[in-house]
């Protein structure tokens, strides 16, 4: 039997980046303890910033009755002289009865002492206590409050509670507050607990308050207001997805409104403005034919028919907020950009200030445009002389912007300002535009440097955080790594890439470990290798294959996965590796060290000779990529089958065995210089 069960913890208005980071921890917590007390049935987790609900439409009203066997002592060890020994004894007191009610049964052949008994199920309503309690403790906010003379914690104080089973009022306490049958509506509606004469009745009684329950719905209303101001006043609201769950999560009420700001405050860099407003405010930015307008969108929580006042007091919040960025934008200018003052900041401990981290990464950058500057030049049209300068310019200045104002107060825009002072000042557009794309890309999907002269900057930020880190002992171990060190190598690879930019790792790190403490840097080689295999999107035993072929530069690396996975893909290729697979098997035989030397004189039979010219064929021509050179490696699959079928390599004949082996050896090493195709698995 069933009934419907509602729980209502009613909270001072919780933070939304908490609740948010464990939303889907809190539901499965909830779904684990009604596993454990076998009570499993679907729920909804709904929440707003001033309560938590759960709600089952047919929650068991108790649990079901179990049959539990215990199993004891063998009788060997039970009985002695036909009375019972303490092991039995101990048994039957574990069981409950006595020992003349116990059974015999088998368990791992032995004969063994044993006991069945039904358990009676509890009943839900006197487990809710326990189950509650076991679920408020498992939702880790992070930060807690105490409140009162109490010294458990919790998000926010708990004010009121809710835990409806069917018709019945079930007598829970949480935190000091008693279950009752009555809720909260919206502050605006009545500071007064509203009576909640049944189940049925919560959710009509709270959206007359004005509470809608549904962060869905919430969501959706939202949206729909978004789109009216949007063709109403011909703007466009960004969606930012971050921010739109954080106000859900803020709001019992949303409203849409539409405020102004003093169109002055455009004199201001887009994304000053936009960061005054989401960090601070909580605004949705507006734009005007694709550029920022002075304009923003808040989202409500007020409950009321005038909402004039609302966006007025919005309005005064955000000027003084747009002022103070104004102004120190304007004293950043005056000043100009110095890294004067960053020798005294320390970057990381070992490691130096940031002054000693931008000689080191001007040291990288010299080092990569030497070796990338036949690409550098054929993009900009500059001469060496030319980009050394500016690659000097660029990643000396590329952390002046630490030291403004501005960077001081919002300290997410470094390197962003960076860019608009060196705009301004009138530093070259190579520059300038290093100097935004230094810590390009941020992550999996994001934007990337522009130009290669871009991204020699940018990996020079992300190659000494590598060098340096690993030379301090700071390295990620599981899932801790505080210093991104996975995403620089990310980064990294997307950049190679993105460029067809070589880089051989064992020969970077030669060219670069000079400017370090000594360390192991085969930790480096292997961290970079194994995040590798986490970037490229590739099945992992073909770029196992590839990264088995020996190949270490990152680019090429790329290339072969790439190149491989399409081929390993495709619906045929299954059915036809097997004989591939065979090449491999036979190839552990053979040194693939030594000379290769196939002689053809020793030819015994038409399919030695059929497969050789194929084979002698694909190795002289030329291909435009590794795809189709695997390509005609894989054509070589007919050949082979016939090779195999009237073949034998394993001959009597010395001779003959070895030539043969080397002829199988040989396809397989031409294949090995682009993957180890014995790593393949399907």
């Amino acid at each position: 039997m069933t009934q419907p069960l509602l729980i209502e913890i009613g909270v001072e208005e919780m933070p939304a980046i908490p609740l948010l980071k464990i939303v889907k921890n809190i539901e499965k917590s909830w779904e684990t303890i009604l596993k454990e007390y076998n009570l499993s049935s679907d729920f909804e987790f709904i929440y707003t910033p001033r309560r938590l609900v759960l709600k089952h439409t047919a929650m068991p009203i108790k649990q079901a009755d179990v049959a539990v066997e215990f199993f004891g002592p063998p009788l060997a060890a039970a009985l002695k002289e036909g009375e019972p020994t303490k092991a039995a004894e101990g048994f039957a007191r574990k069981c409950g009865v006595d020992f003349s009610e116990l059974d015999r049964g088998k368990k791992n052949g032995k004969e063994v002492l044993y006991f069945k008994k039904e358990e009676k199920g509890s009943e839900t309503a006197k487990l809710l206590q326990e189950m509650l309690e076991k679920w408020i403790a498992s939702m880790a906010f992070g930060k807690m409050m105490r409140w009162g003379s109490r010294s458990d914690e919790f998000i926010r104080p708990i004010r009121w509670l809710q835990v409806r089973l069917g018709k019945v009022s079930v007598p829970v306490t949480l935190y000091g507050v008693d279950a009752s049958t009555q809720t909260y509506v919206h502050r605006m509606v009545s500071y007064e607990a509203v009576e909640v004469p049944n189940i049925d009745a919560y959710e009509n009684i709270l959206t007359e308050g004005g509470v809608m329950l549904y962060p869905h719905v919430r969501e959706s209303k939202i949206m729909a207001e978004f789109e009216a101001l949007e063709t109403g006043h011909n703007i466009t609201i960004e969606r930012d997805k971050v921010l739109l769950a954080e106000v859900v999560a803020i709001t019992e009420n949303p409203k849409a409104l539409l405020g102004t700001f003093d169109a002055l405050f455009l004199e201001l860099p887009p994304e000053v403005i936009i960061t005054s407003m989401k960090e601070h405010q909580r605004y949705f930015p507006v734009f005007e034919n694709g550029k920022i307008a002075n304009k923003f969108v808040v989202v409500s929580n007020a409950y009321t028919n005038d909402y004039a006042k609302v966006v007025a007091g919005n309005e005064r919040v955000l000027k003084p907020r747009l002022a103070d960025g104004l102004f120190f934008y304007k004293n950043d200018l005056k000043r100009g950009l110095s890294i004067q003052g960053l020798e005294k900041v320390q970057f990381i401990d070992g490691l130096g200030t940031l002054a000693d981290k931008i000689e080191r990464e001007k040291n990288i950058a010299m080092r990569l445009l030497d070796l990338y500057l036949e690409k550098v030049e054929a993009q900009t049209g500059k001469s060496k002389i030319e980009l050394e300068k500016l690659m000097d310019r660029a990643v000396g200045l590329a952390k002046a912007d630490l030291m403004s104002e501005m960077v001081y107060e919002f300290t997410e825009l470094q390197g962003l300002m960076g860019y608009y002072y060196a705009k301004a000042l009138g530093e070259e557009e190579l520059v300038y535009t290093a100097i935004k794309e230094q810590y390009m890309p941020v992550g999996e999907g994001a934007e990337m440097p522009t130009s290669v002269f871009s991204s020699i900057v940018a990996m020079s930020v992300k190659l000494d955080t590598l060098f340096g880190l690993f030379s301090v002992g700071k390295i990620p171990t599981g899932s801790k790594d505080p210093f991104a060190l996975r995403r620089a190598v990310n980064g990294i690879v997307r950049i190679v890439t993105e460029y067809d930019l070589s880089f051989h790792i064992d020969e970077i790190i030669t060219l670069l470990n000079t400017n370090y403490d000594k360390f192991d840097t085969k930790l480096l080689t292997d961290f970079i290798i194994e995040r590798i295999n986490k970037s490229l999107d590739a099945n992992p035993s073909v770029i196992a294959a590839v990264l088995s072929s020996g190949e270490r530069d990152i680019n090429e690396i790329a290339k072969k996965v790439s190149a491989l996975n399409e081929i390993v893909s495709s619906d045929t290729f299954k059915e036809q590796f097997s004989t591939f697979k065979r090449v491999a098997n036979i190839s552990k035989d053979v040194d693939l060290g030594a000379q290769m030397d196939i002689d053809t004189t020793l030819f015994k039979e038409d399919a030695e000779v059929t497969l050789y010219h194929a084979y002698e064929k694909v190795l002289n021509q030329d291909y435009r990529d590794y795809k189709t050179r695997l390509e005609a490696l894989f054509g070589l699959k007919h050949q082979l089958d016939g090779y195999f079928d009237d073949v034998m390599v394993n001959a009597e004949d010395e001779a003959l065995k070895m030539n043969r082996l080397k002829m199988i050896g040989s396809i397989y090493k031409t294949f090995r210089a682009i993957a180890d195709i014995k790593e393949i698995t399907l």
